[in-house]
């Protein structure tokens, strides 16, 4: 029997919404309970800091078990009364003519969807004048990537989320995109950040550190798991594990996770960093670095890469050294038919890890 208005429960905002698994990427997934209050909270921030309005349009290509297909864009697009073209999945081809015929005026993906746009033979001609918004999330985007956008007038962002804080969290004018390259930007409006030392205190302007989020878009806890609430929200901030950055005029760059962060001869490294570096190759068509133990340094950086036909190793390796400090140099190089990845396009970071177990 279909339900009437009758049988819709009076809810509050803080009346569970759904519970999201967490990426599982550093670790085990967990269930994140967002409320009502959050979705609201959310796309109040959203709207206001974005300026989304009725007459904008997206493509929501993401999968809706992933905090970013219901919140980036559309349930704000519903309060302001916009419009949301759902997708069954991503598909290149299908993504251009939905730039091109459809319309769409905002757009986000993950950074392995846009790389695959950029390879696709409808790249070089496609129409890219409606697009207002495209922003990258879900991992650390390389600098290559956001180039090629700017290249054809595209104001192509770093976007900044995470499930346990509903979606999005920062937002970089237009005029300062290009200005402050990788950027995330400012808070958005109900939103208060600050990065800390290991010790707890606050770091200062410049100064790299964890970030913390504060804010009513921010989850109350995990489902069933006190323990990991406990330890991820501690008096109302949310602990992200993400190591960022802030300037003195308070823009924010994420600079990667710190599980992700390895110390190489005392030496803090960001894979996402390298990775940037090895997408610039002409070559290197996807990227990705972890950490190995060594016995003189500790951990070191091992590269795993997909290649074209024209693929030189020697070269790839003066093109790095010249671009980054020793310490930084992957010890070693594996190439690979595809990187693995999660269910929803992002690098699966913890196979890459036991690879060397499997060889």
């Amino acid at each position: 029997m279909a339900a009437t208005l009758e049988d819709i429960p009076e809810l509050s905002l803080d009346d569970p919404w759904g519970i999201y698994y967490t990426g599982g990427t550093t670790g085990l997934p967990k269930g994140a309970v967002i409320t009502h209050g959050n979705v609201t909270w959310n796309s109040v921030n959203t709207i206001t800091s974005w300026g989304i309005t009725g007459q904008h349009k997206a493509a929501l290509q993401l999968p809706f078990f992933h905090i970013g297909g219901p919140n980036i864009f559309m349930a704000p697009l519903v309060h302001a009364g916009g419009t949301t073209i759902l997708c069954s999945g991503f598909d290149p081809d299908e993504t251009f003519d939905l730039v091109e015929r459809s319309g769409i005026t905002h757009y986000v993906a993950v950074p392995t969807m846009f790389q695959m746009l950029q390879e696709h033979p409808r790249w070089e001609a496609a129409d890219f004048s409606r697009l207002e918004l495209v922003i990258s999330g879900g991992a650390p985007c390389p600098l290559p990537i956001m180039e090629k956008f700017w290249a054809r007038g595209v104001d192509f962002k770093m976007g900044y989320g995470l499930t346990e804080a509903s979606g999005n969290n920062f937002w970089l004018p237009p005029g300062q995109v290009r200005k402050k390259i990788g950027a995330v930007g400012y808070p958005v409006f109900h939103a208060e950040m600050k990065t800390i030392r290991a010790d707890g205190a606050d770091c200062n302007d410049g100064e790299e550190g964890e970030l913390l989020i504060r804010g009513p878009h921010v989850i109350a806890g995990y489902w069933r798991n006190p323990g990991a609430t406990a330890e991820t929200i501690r008096d109302g901030w949310l602990h992200t594990g993400d190591i960022a950055v802030r300037d003195a005029d308070g823009c924010f760059s994420i600079l990667g996770r710190s599980k992700e962060m390895f110390i190489s001869g005392g030496e803090n490294v960001y894979p996402a960093e390298i990775e940037s570096v090895l997408l610039a190759h002409p070559d290197v068509l996807e990227a990705a670095v972890v950490s190995v133990p060594d016995k003189t340094w500790g951990e070191v950086g091992r590269a795993f890469i997909v290649v074209s036909g024209a693929y030189d190793e020697a070269n790839l390796v003066a093109f790095l050294e010249q671009r980054l400090a020793r310490y930084k140099l992957p010890r070693s190089i594996v190439v690979l038919d595809a990187l693995p990845l999660t269910a929803i396009g992002k690098l699966d970071k913890k196979l890459l890890e036991q690879y060397e177990v499997r060889k």
